[in-house]
């Protein structure tokens, strides 16, 4: 009963994870500004993300990030994209996606993911 549980939160987390790169993406777009700058903030911020993850959060990260770290990677990580779907106009998004992130990070630390 609970490994198709522990998938559909590994799954969620990778939603999880996608949904970051496409807040960023909103966040940029959606910048005052001219059109420019809305097409550099809405490239440059995930490519920047995309970045930091690759080096630090992935399974097969340079640098894993482990204990402390990985708390803290997790918490700007998943912030970083609450703070844009919030800074694009999207508050209720932004909330639920932190209510999804929490449940999420609860089930992975009882279940040892």
């Amino acid at each position: 009963m609970l490994k198709p549980l522990r998938s559909l939160n590994l799954l969620l987390m990778f939603l999880l994870e996608l949904a970051v790169y496409a807040a960023v993406v909103l966040w940029g777009v959606s910048a005052d500004g001219q059109w420019l700058v809305k097409v550099l903030l809405g490239v440059g911020a995930p490519v920047a993300m995309i970045a930091v993850w690759s080096l630090f959060g992935s399974p097969r990260a340079r640098y894993p990030a482990r204990g402390a770290g990985r708390v803290a990677l997790e918490v700007l990580w998943f912030g970083a994209g609450a703070a844009a779907l919030a800074a694009a106009g999207r508050p209720v998004w932004a909330t639920v996606f932190v209510c999804l992130y929490v449940v999420n990070a609860a089930l992975r630390l009882l279940w040892k993911q």
